[in-house]
């Protein structure tokens, strides 16, 4: 029996996603940290020079090294070679940034979400779902999708990997209802090939294209496998019923053919059977019973002489040697 684990729910498999993002916003990253060191320690030695001794501070040179210190902490962010980051300015979509390192204006700008641009692989499945011959079975498939415009994807629906999830059981839902289960077993590609267009129409406005779906793995009850098994058995043992009896016909109809031919030709019947006498006579210890008509027939006594004096040919060389000895001891003696 197979075991078939649990496909997460799409609301779990999103919210775990979701909870993935990376908001560069909310994030004091690296580069802009040293960033705001080095300009501190640039405004320590310009308020050396400008005060003129290592312990006293000048408020102004302070306030100013402060101030960008603290800007380049807030507003360089940096964005990795597969992300495009979405800013939001004063609430309305402002631009996209990325790869590389970049600058918002803090407060008046934000990062609300960073947005993968490679291909990701989707699992979704489909449980219990009844075919058109009413056969219910369990459906593992998989989607290839990408993000080609992370504006589209964000503005365009609140949540594109949920949405992505909820539309691809939608749609295989809908494919196994119109199909058949002996269909879908033998045409998986079809059943993806037909998924895919599906899912690239009605995502494609999303800023979103699916660019293939496969189908893993059709599950069908315990019970209806077997049967299945006992009508694919019962199946391979009427084709070779059925070939048997072809191979019989042809055969038999050679045989008409041959009885024509030996009617109509008497000497050929002849020659057939001394044939097969004579091949039967050149094995060693073949004994073959003919009746006396045949050999009246058929003139098969001189063909058995013929035979006979062929093997006391071949056995004539080991004879003689063998009498020669036999005579050389009987004049030693």
């Amino acid at each position: 029996m197979r075991l078939r684990s649990k496909t997460p729910e799409p609301v779990a498999i999103a919210r775990k996603y979701v909870e993935s993002f990376k908001v560069p916003s909310a994030e004091l990253n690296l580069p802009a940290f040293l960033a705001a060191i080095l300009v501190l320690a640039a405004g320590f030695v310009v308020n050396r020079y400008v005060v003129g001794q290592w312990d006293e501070i000048h408020p102004a040179v302070a306030g100013v090294a402060i101030f960008l210190a603290v800007y380049i902490l807030f507003a360089l962010k940096v964005a990795n070679q597969w992300d495009r980051a979405v800013i939001l300015r004063l609430g309305r979509f402002h631009r996209l940034k990325g790869p590389g390192a970049f600058f918002i204006v803090p407060i008046i700008e934000s990062i609300v979400q960073t947005v993968d641009m490679r291909i990701r692989a989707t699992d979704f499945s489909s449980e219990s779902t009844l075919t058109k011959d009413t056969v219910p079975v369990n459906v593992d498939a998989i989607c290839f999708w990408m993000v080609w415009d992370a504006k589209k994807a964000i503005l365009e629906v609140e949540n594109y990997y949920l949405a992505i999830v909820l539309s691809a059981q939608t749609a295989l839902r809908d494919i196994i209802g119109t199909h058949e289960l002996a269909d879908m077993l033998t045409h998986r590609g079809e059943l993806g090939s037909r998924l895919r267009e599906i899912l690239d129409e009605k995502t494609n406005p999303w800023g979103i294209t699916v660019q293939s779906v496969e189908i893993r793995d059709i599950i069908i009850p315990k019970d209806l496998e077997d049967a299945m098994s006992k009508q694919a058995q019962a199946e391979r043992e009427r084709q070779a019923r059925i070939i048997l009896g072809t191979a019989e016909t042809e055969i038999a109809q050679k045989f008409a053919q041959a009885a024509k031919q030996y009617e109509a030709n008497p000497m050929a019947m002849h020659l057939r059977g001394m044939n097969m006498l004579f091949e039967g006579l050149k094995e060693k210890g073949s004994m073959i019973i003919v009746p006396s008509s045949a050999l009246e027939t058929m003139n098969l006594g001189a063909m058995g002489g013929l035979a006979a004096l062929s093997q006391t040919h071949t056995d004539g060389p080991a004879h003689d040697a063998s009498s020669s000895g036999r005579a050389n001891r009987g004049s030693t003696d």
